[in-house]
């Protein structure tokens, strides 16, 4: 999950064409998974918004997946 939302990340700051078909399906899984936070923040910059909303979406679920797969290891 975080992996989808950083390379959404790295492609809206890199500007990728979002005609092609990769660019719109990493987008649009990155919108469902950072639904939640998508919206968060409203700095006045775009990257700004898009950086922290789907950013902190990353974080926590590396976090939540760091968790579980902490208490999978340990049963």
């Amino acid at each position: 999950m975080a992996v989808i939302l950083g390379l959404w990340i790295l492609m809206y700051l890199l500007d990728a064409n979002r005609a092609n078909d990769l660019v719109q399906f990493v987008h649009d899984a990155a919108n469902w998974l950072a639904g939640w936070s998508r919206d968060l923040f409203t700095f006045d910059e775009a990257w700004a918004r898009v950086v922290a909303g789907y950013g902190l979406a990353a974080v926590v679920y590396l976090f939540v997946g760091h968790a579980i797969a902490g208490r999978l290891r340990r049963h």
